[in-house]
């Protein structure tokens, strides 16, 4: 295939092809090397010393961190395999402080009297040191399983699928991909992710608060008995529990994760800033994180409040809230704030940047192992 001039950049996620010219143009090699000054460059041309923009490195090779941008599109199947593993990915890295904002989200809880449990969780750091002091170091892995389940379902479809939806809602002849677009992508995806993988959400929340009780008082001996538990004792409708409320975290989470890091890559590629690289990807991880946590941190406290709730405590989402701002007011909504953000900022960086490669990666290996 023939090399493309330098300057024409492959299309990123915002409504461009994927050599980075609109959709409705052309986009043949020869195509760019007859129109390439009309393509969206990652260093636009122009005169040495410019105080606005940097003029281009003297080889794009030079300052690219990690894989290289493939000259094949990855297709939806390599995206949605791709966004489950690095998903799985990120969890890994960042499950303790999940584990460590779920205990904190539910501290003080009317159904937890002081009494059955004496543990006073205090930050970050002391609930983890709280875990491993009075748990041991495995506590802060418990239901990792549901959590792995979790993210091959959830995040497969809501960030695996979030690119072909997009696209469906662009309307045809679209140069760029409006705002519109992506909000309604981002709820849509984030909308079928809960409903396919609430159970282990359910499952995952349920085990993580488990241990805040004595151990005559758990509920749960592992994340296959949380499962036929919840069955047996609440019905099939018990897995489901909180889905209203998740599927309003989500669609927050999404637009404020999702568009935001589409937007940020967007303007960073656009701009000339940065390269179509790690770094890149890290700073619009990094800004997508702390969004999506000021956004929906409300919400997760009461979707996780609700769903850790024994039956009946409850009637809907709407009691659960009232009752969190009766107890704690408003400063209630922002219990465990900064593990969630700690907990979202880190799991965005690691998983867009996981996300990014691994796409790459496959279509790298494609050609070999066929």
């Amino acid at each position: 295939m023939p090399r493309l001039p330098w300057g024409c950049k492959r299309g990123n996620r915002a409504g461009y092809g994927f050599w980075g010219c609109p959709k409705s143009a052309e986009t043949t090699p020869a195509h760019h090397h007859l129109h390439h000054q009309t393509c969206v460059k990652p260093y636009p041309l122009q005169h040495p010393g410019s105080p606005t923009n940097p003029s281009p490195p003297s080889s794009p090779s030079a300052t690219m961190v990690g894989l290289k941008p493939p000259e094949v599109p990855p297709t939806t199947a390599v995206k949605f395999v791709s966004a489950g593993m690095a998903g799985c990915i990120a969890d890994l890295c960042t499950f303790p402080l999940d584990t460590a904002k779920v205990r904190l989200q539910i501290q003080g809880e009317v159904r937890i009297p002081q009494a059955t449990s004496s543990v006073e969780y205090r930050g970050v750091l002391g609930t983890l040191s709280t875990m491993v002091r009075t748990e041991g170091p495995r506590s802060l892995y418990r239901g990792l399983a549901a959590g792995l389940q979790r993210q091959m379902s959830f995040a497969s479809i809501r960030i695996g699928l979030y690119d072909s939806v997009k696209q469906l809602y662009t309307p045809k002849g679209a140069e760029n991909t409006g705002l519109a677009a992506r909000l309604l992508a981002g709820c849509t995806t984030g909308a079928v992710a809960v409903a396919c993988a609430q159970p282990t959400d359910v499952v995952k929340v349920r085990f993580q608060a488990n241990g805040a009780l004595l151990d005559g008082a758990r509920r749960y001996s592992g994340t296959v008995d949380a499962y036929r538990t919840i069955a047996r004792e609440e019905g099939v409708r018990g897995l489901w529990r909180g889905t209203t409320p998740n599927i309003a975290r989500n669609a927050i989470i999404n637009c404020g994760e999702l568009v935001t890091y589409d937007l940020l890559k967007d303007v960073l590629l656009r701009t000339g800033l940065m390269a179509d690289n790690v770094p890149c990807h890290f700073v619009a991880a990094f800004g997508a994180g702390f969004c999506a946590t000021v956004v929906a941190s409300p919400v997760d406290v009461v979707k996780t409040r609700y769903m850790n709730a024994s039956p009946g405590q409850y009637q809907n989402a709407l009691s659960c809230l009232l009752a969190l701002l009766k107890q704690d007011g408003l400063a209630g909504l922002y219990k465990g704030f900064i593990p969630s953000f700690l907990r979202l900022g880190s799991w965005n960086v690691v998983m867009f940047v996981s996300y990014e490669q691994l796409q790459r990666a496959a279509v790298l290996l494609r050609p070999a192992l066929a």
